[in-house]
């Protein structure tokens, strides 16, 4: 037993980067498996934690940098929570018929266009996932099973996956460079709404030339009456779009971290769902403990897995040694952006961000530097590439029973020249020092780094 601890201590980041693989091929292979990723997470972060402490100098040091580690861990945990029971609550009180009852065109063309930036600009205020499970809810209600409902469902996909990554609360992976501090919001937002918006455009635009879409026999929409909203759900609406949008405020008027005034948003919603359901026999499905246990617990548990598993690697150095590594052969920082999100089209993107930010610290690329950006901008748009490489895609293909085949023959390469077109755009505003009109106001965009 000595023996084998004294190996393992001597040969502490090859065990661990084997660790690292096998989990990550069994999250990967999860269908196949049988196995939850959120379970193989967990498994693997404690694993290679274990081995973390047989490893170090000292038992003390392993434990002081777990402290460090899940403290950060922490923070996007619970900003998840309270983010995912927020729209829970909204969805809950049909809150969200404010946005898809104004939907009512029935040219397809037109509705593809409109459910794309819809969907864009919902995803830039809710998660991507949740952005997707409501406007493909909305489309059931809109057009009858057939590809060109998949093909809206997949432009759902790009548009929330685009719409995320241009602000901070707009997906989980700006969220951690945000909460860590590798970007800021008003300049991300400046700087990278019109490559995001572009990396929609090009796919609607190809998508719009389609036999589905532009040829006879297509779907005609078909507007079906929706379910009632809940009594004040439009005040429930209002008040939890607002609770979002007031995080990055209170984060720049206090200096707080995120998760603050996300839970000081909840705490708002659960008072107020208290009081105007008090009394009433149906209001209970209505209030926040109903909405906690309706959230994806286990997609926050799969996080923390990750983000431990992460920080393992990089209390050990290998994610140092990494760095060294990419350094070496791909000396240019847009190309490793780049790289990372291509990767993100294949497995998830949270440990692929989370890599990155321990790799390259703020002295290396200061906040809002031009790597940091791309990086949000590749990690959120790449994984619309395939069907697996994110959430709202996973969601989507889940929703609709849509397979991963489909989606490669159909949408894929119009999601590519998507990827490509946002990162040209965004190296071309920044390389050029152009400054365009924004709806945020007018943006100069000047290298970072």
């Amino acid at each position: 037993m000595a023996i084998n601890i004294s190996w393992v201590s001597a040969n502490q980041d090859v065990v661990m980067a084997l660790l690292f693989v096998v989990g990550y091929a069994g999250i990967i292979l999860e269908k196949s498996l049988a196995v939850n990723k959120s379970g193989v997470g967990l498994l693997m972060a404690v694993s290679l934690w274990v081995v973390r402490s047989i490893g170090a100098p000292s038992t003390e040091i392993a434990i002081s940098e777990l402290s460090h580690a899940s403290a950060e861990v922490s923070e996007i945990v619970f900003f998840l929570l309270g983010a995912m029971t927020i729209v829970e609550i909204v969805d809950a009180h049909q809150g969200f018929k404010l946005v898809t009852d104004n939907i009512t065109t029935r040219k397809p063309r037109t509705l593809l266009w409109l459910v794309g930036f819809v969907t864009f600009f919902l995803s830039s205020i809710l998660d991507n996932q949740a952005s997707t499970i409501v406007m493909v809810s909305l489309l059931r209600k809109l057009v009858s099973s057939s590809d060109y409902r998949k093909l809206l469902g997949a432009v759902v996909v790009i548009a929330a996956n685009a719409g995320g990554a241009w602000t901070p609360i707009g997906d989980v992976t700006t969220t951690m460079l945000w909460i860590h501090g590798q970007i800021s919001p008003l300049p991300t937002m400046k700087s990278l709404f019109l490559p995001s918006a572009i990396s929609l455009a090009v796919p609607l635009a190809l998508l719009s030339l389609t036999s589905e879409v532009n040829g006879k026999g297509q779907d005609t929409p078909n507007i079906l009456a929706s379910e009632q909203m809940a009594p004040r759900g439009l005040l429930v609406f209002f008040v939890g779009i607002g609770a979002l949008i007031f995080v990055p405020v209170l984060k720049e008027l206090t200096g707080l971290p995120p998760y603050m005034g996300m839970l000081l948003g909840l705490g708002v919603l659960w008072i107020l769902t208290d009081a105007i359901h008090y009394g009433e026999s149906e209001g209970q499905k209505l209030k926040v403990p109903q909405a906690l246990s309706q959230i994806d617990t286990q997609g926050a548990l799969f996080f923390l897995g990750i983000l431990l598993s992460v920080s393992s690697l990089e209390a050990a150095g290998v994610l140092r040694e990494l760095a060294n590594f990419l350094d070496a052969y791909i000396p240019n920082a847009d190309l490793i952006a780049c790289a990372i999100g291509v990767l993100s089209a294949i497995t998830d993107n949270v440990p692929l961000v989370a890599a990155a930010m321990s790799m390259y610290d703020l002295t290396s690329f200061p906040q809002d530097s031009d790597f940091w950006q791309l990086l949000a901008l590749c990690a959120g748009t790449g994984g619309s590439m395939l069907i697996i490489g994110s959430a709202a895609g996973v969601a989507f293909m889940g929703m609709e029973k849509v397979d991963f085949l489909w989606y490669l023959r159909k949408v894929s390469c119009f999601a590519f020249a998507g990827y490509a077109a946002g990162i040209a755009t965004y190296l071309a505003l920044n390389n050029l020092h152009i400054s365009i009109p924004t709806t945020l106001g007018q943006a100069a965009f000047h290298p970072g780094s």
